[in-house]
C-alpha cells in the first residue's frame, strides 16, 4: 500500500486524479456497509471537492473520514445519539486544518455515542463491527475510524481518545493509532467528553501516515531518523495481566525489539488502582456537566449508567483529582526520561464479540482501558502499534515524553517487527526477558 504522502506527492504532481481516489473511497465504503463503520457518506461533498480540488497540500487529494462527535459544516453532526439531530454550523479546528492541507472529507465515521464507552457497541446506527470478524467489536469510541482504516475506506481518519478511544479499536482492528500529546491537535468544535483528558488523534496504516498526517495538521515536520531504543517494558502485574493470545504476542514482539538491538529495562509506573481512580474523578463530573439539560434519559442504556456513576462523585474527589493528576504527570515523566519509551500492551485482549460484550461489559470495558488511560491523565504521546499475531489482531502501545521521540521510537518498532521473523517465546510475559 503506498504512504499518504506518496500518494499526496502524486496527486500535486498530476500523476494521480483527485476524483479517482474519492470514487475508489467511495466504492469501498459502499462495499464495507455492513461493518457500520460510516454513519454519513458525503458522496456528492466529496466528488465537488474533487473536481475543484487545486492538487495543493500535504494531504493533496487523500480522503478522510472524520468522528462524528467533530463538528463538519453542513454534514449531519449528532454524536451517535437519538437525541441529536443537528447540521454542523461550521468545521472543527482539526477539519479547517485538514481541508486547508488539501485533504477531501468524504464522511462521518461510527462513535460510541457521545464517546461515552469503549466498545464501539452504542450508536443510533447500531454497533460497528470488526472487519476481522464482524461477530466481534472494533473497541471505541473511535469505532468506525479503525474499523475504515482496517478495511481499506481510507487512508486517514480523525479519531478522539479520552481514555484510548484512538489506540483501544486501533488495537482491536490491527491498525495504527496515535494519540498526540495534549494540545497538540485542538479540541474546538469537538463535542467533549471531559476537557480535562480529551485528545485528537489520527488512525491509518503505518506509523509513518500517522506521523506525516499529525505533522500535515500542524505545520510541522518531524525528524524521522531513528536508531535502536532504550525501551521501558512497564512491569506492574495489572498492565501484563493479558489474555493467553495477548501475552504471546506480547512476548514474542518483545524477544524479537531485543534481538532486533533495542535496550530493555523494566519500568514500574504510577499505581494503576490509584490513577483509574484519579481519572474517574476527573472525567464523570466533567462528563456530567456537558450534559446537564440534555435528554438523557433517552441515550444508550450503556451511556445513561455512566453518567449516573458519574453524578455521584463528590466535588471534594473532583478538587483531589485536579491536584493529584499533577503528581502523577511528574512521576510517570521521571520514569519515562530514564530511557526512549515506554512499552506494554495497548489492550489486554483480542476483540470479544458482541455477544461477549452484551453478557459481561464491566470485566470487558475493564480490560480494553486499563493500559490506555494513563497516556490522557498526563498528556503524554502515545501510540498503538499492530504485533504480529496467528490470530485476531493485538496492540503494542509506545508513551513517550514528547511527540518526536514516540514517532521516532514507534517507526524503529514497527519495523523491526515488520522486518524480522517473530521470536517465539508465548511463555514469557516480557519482563521476564530482560
Amino acid at each position: 500500500m503506498e504512504s499518504i504522502e506518496a500518494i499526496a506527492a502524486s496527486v500535486r504532481s498530476g500523476a494521480v486524479d483527485p476524483v479517482d481516489l474519492v470514487e475508489q473511497a467511495l466504492q469501498r465504503a459502499e462495499e464495507t456497509a455492513a461493518l457500520n463503520a460510516v454513519v454519513h457518506l458525503d458522496a456528492e461533498g466529496a466528488r465537488k471537492a474533487a473536481v475543484a480540488h487545486d492538487r495543493r497540500g500535504a494531504l493533496a487529494g487523500i480522503p478522510v473520514l472524520v468522528k462524528e462527535i467533530i463538528e463538519v459544516q453542513g454534514l449531519p453532526y449528532r454524536c451517535g445519539s437519538l437525541t441529536m439531530d443537528e447540521l454542523g454550523s461550521t468545521d472543527a479546528d482539526v477539519v479547517r486544518r485538514l481541508r486547508a492541507a488539501g485533504a477531501i472529507v468524504i464522511g462521518l465515521s461510527h462513535s460510541h455515542e457521545f464517546a461515552y464507552g469503549c466498545t464501539g457497541t452504542s450508536n443510533r446506527a447500531g454497533p460497528c463491527r470488526n472487519p476481522h470478524d464482524p461477530s466481534r467489536i472494533t473497541g471505541g469510541s473511535s469505532a468506525g475510524a479503525a474499523a475504515a482504516v482496517a478495511a481499506g475506506v481510507v487512508p486517514l481518519a480523525i479519531g478522539t481518545d479520552t481514555a484510548g478511544s484512538v489506540r483501544i479499536p486501533a488495537a482491536l482492528c490491527g491498525v495504527v493509532g496515535f494519540k498526540p500529546a495534549r494540545n497538540t491537535l485542538s479540541t474546538n468544535r469537538v463535542f467533549p467528553l471531559s476537557q480535562s483528558l480529551d485528545h485528537v488523534g489520527v488512525l491509518t496504516a503505518t506509523v509513518a501516515d500517522a506521523q506525516y498526517a499529525v505533522d500535515a495538521l500542524t505545520a510541522q515536520h518531524t525528524a524521522r531518523t531513528a536508531s535502536p531504543p532504550r525501551l521501558g517494558l512497564v512491569s506492574n502485574p495489572e498492565h501484563l495481566d493479558c489474555s493467553p493470545e495477548v501475552t504471546k504476542a506480547w512476548s514474542a514482539a518483545i524477544a524479537t525489539l531485543r534481538a532486533a538491538g533495542a535496550a530493555m529495562s523494566e519500568a514500574k509506573v504510577p499505581d494503576w488502582a490509584e490513577t483509574n481512580q484519579t481519572a474517574i474523578d476527573l472525567q464523570g463530573p466533567e462528563a456530567v456537566a456537558n450534559h446537564v439539560g440534555r435528554n438523557v434519559e433517552n441515550y444508550q442504556p450503556d451511556v445513561q449508567e455512566r453518567l449516573r456513576e458519574a453524578v455521584e462523585i463528590p466535588a471534594w474527589r473532583y478538587v483531589k483529582a485536579r491536584e493529584q493528576v499533577l503528581a502523577v504527570t511528574v512521576e510517570l515523566g521521571t520514569t519515562i526520561s530514564r530511557v526512549d519509551a515506554l512499552l506494554l500492551p495497548t489492550v489486554q485482549l483480542t476483540a470479544p464479540t458482541l455477544s461477549e460484550v452484551e453478557a459481561d461489559s464491566l470485566s470487558i470495558r475493564a480490560k480494553l482501558m486499563r493500559n490506555t488511560r494513563l497516556a490522557n491523565l498526563t498528556g503524554y504521546p502515545a501510540y498503538s502499534i499492530p504485533m504480529p499475531t496467528d490470530g485476531l489482531p493485538g496492540g503494542l502501545q509506545i508513551i513517550a515524553l514528547d511527540n518526536q521521540s514516540a514517532s521516532a521510537v514507534a517507526r524503529w518498532v514497527e519495523q523491526a517487527l515488520t522486518s524480522r521473523p517473530p521470536a517465539v517465546d508465548g511463555r514469557s510475559s516480557g519482563a521476564d526477558q530482560l
